[in-house]
């Protein structure tokens, strides 16, 4: 079990010194024993506000993290486990109302049990003002980091928490929609922790305390530099080429170069190209994203780009939803991405067609498509059919010297043909699948510079 800490002492721990300044909120005048008039409920509340020297079990202020500026909603288990009731959805909502009139991301700070049982359905549905707020603050292009503290359960899970862009998590947190008194009695408890819902897809990271201002800090600069509602973002350069410098004389040697083992992969890209950068994982769909795809947001210069980098390997489902997610709150963000193709071809074994292969890659087709900011694309290896086409921008797509696009595998393309062996080769080049010939098919744009030839990459 995590290490449980009160609002203010979390507070304390993810603020600058000194910069958290409490939001004021107007709330309704409680009623003798709540709206139900449950009894003894005035008491728990006077005895809930003398233990932890709160008046509701949120705190809402602003403050600075590592200097980048938010508004953070700190939960106060100790009142009442932390339960939304009516008075708290007042709260909520003037904290989202605060974050949107100025302009700020909001970071709810999450340690509850769910609804306050007291206030029966009128509890319930202060979920319904929550979500209406989140979406409201979504459509402003604002981002929401979550943090999951011990527990995060019920409607507060389901919410504030599950519904943000980022969502941090504590080690050994309880996470999940059914708290501990309300599971079945053979249910796992380990399918209720934060390293559960990580390997779930859930949850991007596990974050330890010591490690947590800092971490949300980084996230708040990175996600905070968009233009959303003020101008287009500007197109992510081109990535310089990190592998050869000379192009293939064959298709087959294109083939041959893009599949080596010694070529630069998505890491070395990253690194080349970014400052800083920190991961998003997951599909939020049951997957944690796959070893064939890298997505996040990155520093370049002073501002923020997105980034969905196959890694040479088959890319499953899970991979492209992630990065259909990436897209999509990179756009709403107001923030350019970039996209490195780097596949033999989609996942396409019986689980990845159980799934959901087709839909996953039609949702990334689709984020790319409805982009409203520029999408730039660098194939740096292989581009294996369809399942290296969804990444790709429509008139900015650019290649390196050790990659190849291609409708088909040239194998596969041979047996279709019924082709022997021995003419696997010709029919790559027959395919016209080298730099310099996508280059002339007008498949993309331009083949990258070299890093050698340039003391920054190409444009």
């Amino acid at each position: 079990m995590a290490e449980r800490r009160s609002a203010r002492e979390v507070l304390a721990l993810v603020t600058d010194a000194g910069s958290f300044t409490d939001i004021p909120c107007v709330v309704r005048e409680p009623e003798p024993d709540g709206p139900l008039g449950w009894q003894g409920y005035d008491a728990s509340r006077a005895r809930a506000a003398e233990r932890t020297g709160e008046e509701e079990s949120v705190v809402c202020g602003t403050a600075r993290v590592e200097g980048a500026p938010a508004v953070l909603i700190a939960f106060e288990f100790g009142f009442l486990g932390g339960s939304l009731g009516g008075r708290t959805g007042d709260r909520l909502e003037a904290a989202y109302a605060y974050a949107r009139e100025h302009g700020l991301p909001v970071v709810p700070l999450i340690a509850t049990g769910g609804s306050r049982m007291q206030e029966g359905m009128l509890a319930l549905t202060q979920l319904q003002r929550v979500a209406r707020q989140s979406a409201l603050t979504r459509e402003a292009g604002l981002a929401q980091i979550a943090v999951l503290r011990d527990p995060t359960t019920g409607g507060g899970w389901a919410t504030l928490g599950a519904g943000a862009d980022v969502v941090l998590a504590l080690p050994g947190a309880q996470v999940g929609f059914a708290g501990s008194r309300v599971r079945p009695p053979d249910a796992d408890p380990a399918a209720y922790t934060a390293q559960a819902q990580l390997a779930a897809g859930a949850a991007d990271a596990v974050v330890a305390p010591a490690e947590l201002k800092g971490v949300l800090g980084a996230w708040l600069r990175l996600l905070s530099r968009g233009t959303a509602g003020r101008r287009p973002a500007e197109p992510a350069p081109v990535p310089a080429a990190l592998g050869k410098a000379t192009l293939p004389a064959t298709g087959w040697e294109a083939v041959r170069r893009a599949r080596s083992p010694e070529r630069p992969r998505a890491g070395a890209y990253l690194d080349a190209y970014f400052t800083h950068r920190a991961g998003i994982g997951g599909d939020r769909c049951g997957g944690r994203d796959d070893d064939g795809m890298l997505c996040g947001f990155g520093e370049r210069d002073g501002r923020t780009v997105a980034y969905a980098a196959q890694t040479g390997r088959a890319t499953r489902p899970a991979g492209y939803r992630t990065a259909a997610r990436l897209i999509r709150l990179a756009d709403r963000l107001g923030i350019a991405v970039l996209t490195l193709v780097d596949t033999p071809g989609a996942a396409n074994d019986a689980e990845a067609e159980r799934q959901g292969a087709g839909a996953a890659i039609a949702e990334v087709f689709a984020a790319v498509a409805g982009a409203r900011v520029p999408v730039t694309t660098l194939v740096v290896g292989e581009g294996g059919s369809g399942g290296a086409l969804a990444l790709a921008a429509p008139g900015n797509t650019w290649i390196t010297p050790d990659g190849y696009f291609s409708v088909i595998a040239p194998e596969l393309a041979a047996a279709i043909l019924k082709r022997p062996p021995e003419e696997v080769e010709a029919t790559a080049g027959q395919l016209r699948i080298r730099p310099q010939d996508l280059v002339e098919l007008g498949v993309v744009r331009g083949i990258a510079e070299h890093a050698d030839r340039a003391d920054r990459p190409g444009t």
